[in-house]
C-alpha cells in the first residue's frame, strides 16, 4: 500500500509510507635589441609574461595547487557525494527523536509545491515519518539557543542546527522578478538552456570581464558595484530592483538597472555570486556558462555547497578588494579557465535532478531511522497528491 503525505497549515508533514610568414633579410627586436623570427620573440614575450605572474601571483597560485591536490572527487553513479553533510546533520539527534521534540519544533510556515514534488516522487521508498518543514528564508534553530530541534530548512550557517533539505526551487519558487515573475523555474530546464547559451559563447569568445545583477539584499555587494562605477571596462555589476526598492538611494544613488536573463550572463568570463536573505538561488546557475565564478559569503550554505571547494571549483571573492581577483584571472587565463571548467562539470555531474531526489530519499530515510515513536494521522491534516 502507498504511503501517503499529509500536511497541516503549518507544513507539519505526516509521512504515511599558425601561419607563420618571414621577409629575407629582416627580423624582429626585443627590448634587448636580440634578433629573431616573429614567432620566437612572440615565444619569448609569453614566457617571459608568464614567469612574471608566476612570481606575482604566486600565492594564489599555491593556492590552488594546494586545494586541487586535497580534493577528493566522488563517483556520480553512486549517490554519495553529499551524503556526508545528511550524516553530519543528523548526528545532533543520534539518540533518538521523540514526539515532545517534534512537537516543540512545530511553526507556522507557508507550504511550497516544490517541496512536496519531489517527497511524492520518492514516498513509496519511505517508512511512516513526520518532520517540520521551514520554508522561510531564514533557518529557525540557533545552537547558542540551547535546543536542539528537528527543523528542515534550505539553507543556513554553521550556528544553526537546522537539518539541510534542497530547496523547492529545484523544481519551482524562488525570487519573484520581473524576468522571472514566478521565480527562476525549474531547474531541469534552466540547466538545458544555460548549456545552450555556453555553447554560444565559449571560453575564447566571452568577453574578459566581470559581471554581476541583482538587488542590494546585502552591502557585501557594494565594493563590487563601486569599482564597476571607476572602472567600467574591469566589470559591469549594477543594482536592480527589488521588492523593497523606494528610490535611487536604495541603488546607490543610481537608476535602477534592467533585469538579465540568466543565458546572457555566460557571456562573460567572470560572473559574481553573493549571498542574500541566506544562500544564493542563483549561484548554481551561473557555473553552467562555462564561466569563473567569484563567490562571496561562504558562510551560508545549501546542501550542495559542501563539496565544492574555493580554488578548485569557484574563486573565493575578497568582498572589499575585488580588484585583485579579476586582475589574477585575466593575467592567468589558462588557470581561470581551467578552474571554471571543474566548477561546471561539478553541477553538471552531481547536481542532477537525479541527485536531489537521491538527497531527499537517503536524507528522509535516514531522519526516520531516529524517530522513537510511530507516527500516526491526526485531525485537521489533509493529503497531498500530485499535481495533474
Amino acid at each position: 500500500m502507498k504511503a501517503k503525505v499529509f500536511l497541516k497549515i503549518f507544513l507539519f508533514i505526516s509521512l504515511l509510507r599558425s601561419s607563420r610568414s618571414t621577409t629575407e633579410g629582416t627580423c624582429s627586436r626585443d627590448e634587448s635589441g636580440e634578433c629573431g623570427d616573429d614567432d620566437a620573440m612572440k615565444e619569448k614575450a609569453r614566457n617571459k609574461y608568464s614567469q612574471e605572474s608566476n612570481t606575482k601571483w604566486a600565492h594564489h597560485l599555491a593556492q590552488i595547487e594546494d586545494s586541487i591536490a586535497s580534493y577528493k572527487n566522488c563517483d556520480p553513479e553512486k549517490c554519495s557525494c553529499h551524503y556526508p553533510l545528511i550524516k553530519k546533520d543528523l548526528a545532533v539527534f543520534k539518540n533518538g527523536i521523540g514526539k515532545d521534540v517534534l512537537q516543540a519544533a512545530r511553526d507556522s510556515f507557508p507550504t511550497m509545491y516544490g517541496i512536496e514534488h519531489f517527497i511524492l516522487k520518492v514516498i513509496d521508498k519511505l517508512p511512516d515519518l513526520e518532520m517540520v518543514v521551514n520554508t522561510r528564508d531564514w533557518p529557525q534553530v540557533d545552537y547558542r539557543f540551547g535546543k536542539k530541534l528537528p527543523v528542515f530548512s534550505f539553507s543556513k550557517t554553521s550556528t544553526y542546527l537546522d537539518i539541510t533539505y534542497p530547496a523547492w526551487t529545484f523544481w519551482e519558487g524562488g525570487p519573484a522578478i520581473g524576468l522571472y515573475p514566478m521565480g527562476l523555474g525549474r531547474w531541469d530546464l534552466l540547466r538545458k538552456s544555460l548549456r545552450t547559451a555556453s555553447e554560444k559563447w565559449p571560453w575564447e569568445v566571452k568577453e574578459s570581464k566581470g559581471f554581476f545583477r541583482g538587488s542590494r539584499t546585502s552591502a557585501e555587494r557594494d565594493p563590487l558595484v563601486y569599482l564597476s562605477r571607476e572602472e567600467p571596462d574591469l566589470v559591469d555589476a549594477q543594482y536592480t530592483k527589488n521588492q523593497a526598492w523606494k528610490s535611487d538611494a536604495d541603488t546607490l544613488y543610481a537608476p535602477p538597472a534592467s533585469e538579465v536573463p540568466l543565458e546572457d550572463h555566460c557571456q562573460y568570463k567572470y560572473l559574481f555570486n553573493f549571498r542574500g536573505v541566506a544562500a544564493s538561488f542563483r549561484f548554481k546557475h551561473l557555473f553552467l556558462c562555462h564561466s569563473l565564478v567569484f563567490h562571496s559569503g561562504d558562510e551560508w550554505i545549501e546542501f550542495f555547497y559542501p563539496r565544492m571547494k574555493p580554488w578548485v571549483h569557484f574563486t573565493k571573492n575578497l568582498r572589499t578588494y575585488p580588484k585583485e581577483l579579476l586582475k589574477f584571472a585575466m593575467e592567468n587565463d589558462d588557470v581561470a579557465m581551467a578552474i571554471a571548467e571543474r566548477g561546471y562539470e561539478f553541477i553538471r555531474d552531481h547536481l542532477r535532478m537525479k541527485d536531489v531526489l537521491c538527497y531527499w530519499r537517503k536524507l528522509l530515510q535516514s531522519y526516520a531511522e531516529l524517530l522513537q515513536y510511530k507516527p500516526v494521522k491526526e485531525a485537521g491534516v489533509y493529503e497531498v497528491r500530485p499535481r495533474m
